[in-house]
């Protein structure tokens, strides 16, 4: 099955719910990670039910706290 991750394509062996795709994915802190799957943001509550389909498109987005520095 193929799926895009941020851009690349990618080759799954099975139908993955989107928890598991952040383990094959090695992302270490998965609890910061948001994901967007074909243009909306999946709540995390359902991420271990929504499982990836052929040619979905996945954005895993990281959002960091910023500021200002010496002014």
């Amino acid at each position: 099955m193929k799926i895009k991750i941020n851009g690349e394509e990618k080759e799954l062996q099975k139908e993955v719910n989107i928890l598991e795709l952040l383990v094959i994915q090695e992302v270490q802190m998965p609890e910061m990670v948001s994901v967007e799957l074909n243009g909306e943001i999946v709540d995390r509550d359902d991420f271990e039910n929504t499982l990836l389909k052929e040619n979905d498109v996945i954005e895993l987005l990281y959002f960091m706290g910023g500021g200002t520095f010496g002014l």
